[in-house]
């Protein structure tokens, strides 16, 4: 099955969004799932159909040597990840590192450690410190890239040429 309508794929990225933030609510991380609401269903989809409103609603068909490189690319990647999750203790498991040797020392140590009262924030603003700013970086870095597709004036130029009509498609 191929979608070479941008605006269904936009559609279909936010309900992915949204299941996966309900999946991170079933798996007892509620801060990452509020974010994954926010951006992935919220932010992303905004800046996505903006960028569909001033570019084109239809994908470029390309030659099959390119799909055959991207497929080779994508499968490449994912045995990467799956070789990389093949250590992982299983999902619950109570000797897992993250349940022997983090957990106590944040609900412990934290008040003691960071001085705030409050151990998701304490979590969140010092002991993922690093997290969160790489989460504003990428924040950025998108509202940038948007900034920059929305002045480019690229899309202007075209239709004032003639090559994009009103609704954005492309004219041969």
């Amino acid at each position: 099955m191929k979608i070479r309508n941008l605006f269904a794929v936009t559609m279909l990225t936010g309900i992915y969004s949204l299941l996966a933030a309900s999946l991170f609510v079933v798996l007892d991380a509620v801060d990452v799932a509020l974010t994954e609401a926010a951006v992935g269903a919220g932010i992303m989809i905004i800046l996505m159909l903006g960028t569909l409103a001033l570019t084109t609603s239809k994908e470029k068909v390309h030659g099959k040597g390119q799909n055959l490189l991207a497929l080779v690319v994508v499968f490449v990647t994912g045995a990467g990840l799956i070789y990389g999750t093949l250590d992982m203790p299983s999902f619950g498991d109570p000797e897992a590192p993250a349940h022997t040797h983090l957990s106590p020392h944040f609900t412990q140590e934290s008040v003691d450690e960071i001085g705030i009262p409050n151990m998701v924030t304490s979590v969140l603003a010092s002991y993922r410190g690093i997290d969160t700013l790489g989460e504003a970086v990428v924040i950025y870095a998108a509202a940038v890239g948007v900034l920059l597709v929305l002045g480019s004036g690229a899309v202007r130029r075209r239709r004032k040429d003639g090559h994009v009509d009103d609704r954005g498609e492309e004219q041969s």
